[in-house]
């Protein structure tokens, strides 16, 4: 599997596919097993091996288990700001420069929160926090984002929100790689599907080639239609 810089790919598959995993191991939490002699699981932004701080440098993550690492009475500037340094908090240690106070501006205006920056997190709603998190995944500047079942917990509103906030980001040249379980939280502008089964890669290929209701049957074990409209894939089980 290769996954190149400014490439936007939405990973699915059932609960036990192995989404997780590869979701850890992108982001260097986990290490590779290798079962044969090939010794080549993942390439990423075209290559095979790269020091992981380097490589998380290039990659911002967007996840529920992350909100849960920050404390309440952070606010969510600081929340933002701990972006530029992979942390859950703001050090004596820490040099802020008055460029990386700029950016968490620009940042949180790009999901609309920048006039609550000195707002604690503690009282923010689910969408609020994540628009938090996805402006410090972009505050660096990344080259892709990780989202990690972005829409969970969030209502139909909200979550159609997320998904032009993610086209938007696709359009101006930051790669989107999102891991889901269902198809209608993938953004209109991502084109290339993975499908997991069973720890493998079951099938590699454009939406409208592979998002249909017999491979999504087979790849889910069940009966499912699918069905799509301006843009958005929807699923049922028949």
């Amino acid at each position: 599997m290769k996954i190149y810089e400014n490439e936007s790919v939405a990973i699915i598959g059932p609960n036990g596919s192995g989404k997780t995993s590869l979701m850890k191991l992108l982001k260097g939490d986990s290490r590779p097993y290798y079962s044969d002699d090939s010794k080549t699981i993942c390439k990423l932004f075209g290559r095979e091996r790269w020091n992981i701080f380097d490589l998380r440098n290039k990659m911002g993550v967007v996840s529920t288990e992350l909100q849960s690492r920050f404390k309440d009475t952070t606010s969510i500037g600081e929340v933002i700001l701990s972006g530029f340094f992979r942390t859950t908090d703001i050090y004596r240690t820490h040099t802020i420069t008055e460029e990386m106070t700029d950016a968490v501006k620009n940042a949180a205006a790009r999901v609309g929160i920048e006039d609550k920056l000195t707002k604690n997190i503690g009282k923010l709603s689910l969408g609020e926090m994540r628009k938090v998190l996805i402006a410090r995944a972009l505050v660096p500047r990344p080259s892709m984002l990780l989202l990690d079942e972005p829409m969970t917990g969030l209502d139909i509103v909200s979550g159609n929100q997320f998904k032009n906030v993610f086209d938007t980001l696709i359009e101006n040249g930051t790669g989107v790689l999102m891991i889901t379980h269902d198809l209608e939280d993938i953004p209109k502008n991502i084109q290339r599907i993975i499908m997991m089964r069973n720890g493998k890669i079951y099938k590699d290929g454009m939406k409208n080639d592979i998002l249909t209701s017999a491979i999504v049957s087979d790849l889910f074990s069940s009966d499912i239609e699918v069905t799509e409209k301006n843009g958005v894939y929807h699923m049922s089980v028949l």
